[in-house]
């Protein structure tokens, strides 16, 4: 099973800080991040989005997910995809 934890950040600008600190706690949970947006330099969007690649204990994964869409203007999902073997 592979597990993602699937982000957006409806307010980049405002959220993006307390995002980054909530993603760094919980590092050792994250194998790949990587991290979306449209618009570059004085053009940057407002919604962003991140993938995260998560190992470990699926309870943590739930509950880091929990946490973040505590936060305003933030949507997480936890996603689970089989691995055929």
């Amino acid at each position: 099973m592979k597990n993602f934890v699937i982000v957006v950040v409806n307010k980049r600008k405002k959220e993006a800080v307390t995002v980054q600190k909530m993603l760094t706690e919980w590092g050792c949970l994250i194998k790949t991040r990587l991290g979306l947006h449209e618009g570059v330099l004085d053009d940057c969007s407002e919604v962003g989005s991140i993938i995260l690649e998560m190992v470990g204990d699926k309870d943590k994964h739930e509950e880091l997910v929990r946490k973040l869409n505590l936060l305003a203007g933030v949507s997480a999902k936890l996603v689970d995809i089989p691995i055929e073997r």
